[in-house]
């Protein structure tokens, strides 16, 4: 869901938060949108969602290969949380449809959540557009002495999938707003391609097409040409 909208934002981003039950999703959720924490959050059954508007800056490279600057764009981000209950897949599976960006999240106490993003990763890319921007999260970061998952694996794992990867606390706000922030702007610099894309094709087909043409030799083919004189 990439839209362009007059006055209030300028484009509206579907995002799609998935993992395991109990990694801390909501938390997530609601410490982006609303800068709260809930020590006794229940788990999400089938599927929440809030809004937060946010200004995104990007630079892009043109054709030409010379940086330059867009000004920043208002983003509205719509940010879905899914249950992560076996017996609610078949429900979720739908809501993938539309969104451009998604976080794969595990908690780094419990080395399963770890283990399953593979099995989600593939879910999300049977049922996500095969453009999605994806970022894989290691939340309570703030447990570090009961980590089970090292930096080092997660890195490996991300790198191997092609994910940007951060580790992040939804109880002490650490990293929530950058991750949320870094895979935004992403999906606003490829739509924003595409449009400047898009722009250059509609200027060139309404330049009209180019008329070619060779060279015209006058001279006759056939042989040596004849000059004819006046003579007294």
């Amino acid at each position: 869901m990439a839209q362009r909208v007059d006055h209030e934002y300028d484009y509206l981003f579907k995002i799609v938060l998935i993992g395991d039950s109990g990694v801390g999703k909501s938390n997530i959720l609601s410490r982006f949108t609303r800068n709260e924490f809930s020590l006794d959050s229940k788990s999400t059954i089938g599927v929440e969602f809030a809004t937060k508007t946010i200004q995104v800056p990007l630079s892009l490279v043109n054709a030409s290969k010379k940086l330059f600057q867009i000004e920043g764009k208002t983003v509205k981000a719509q940010i879905w949380d899914t249950a992560g209950q076996e017996r609610y897949r078949a429900i979720t599976s739908a809501y993938y449809r539309g969104a451009v960006g998604a976080f794969l999240i595990y908690d780094i106490t419990k080395r399963q959540t770890f283990e399953n993003i593979q099995r989600w990763l593939r879910e999300l890319r049977d049922h996500a557009d095969s453009n999605i921007v994806i970022m894989m999260a290691g939340n309570k970061s703030d447990l570090k002495h009961l980590r089970a998952v090292s930096t080092e694996d997660a890195e490996s794992m991300a790198e191997k999938e092609g994910l940007s990867f951060l580790e992040t606390s939804a109880l002490e706000a650490i990293n929530i707003d950058r991750a949320f922030q870094t895979i935004l702007a992403e999906i606003f610099r490829i739509v924003s391609k595409k449009a400047l894309a898009a722009q250059a094709a509609a200027a060139a087909a309404s330049s009209g097409p180019r008329i070619q043409g060779k060279p015209i030799n006058v001279a006759d083919s056939g042989g040596s040409t004849k000059s004819s004189c006046c003579s007294t």
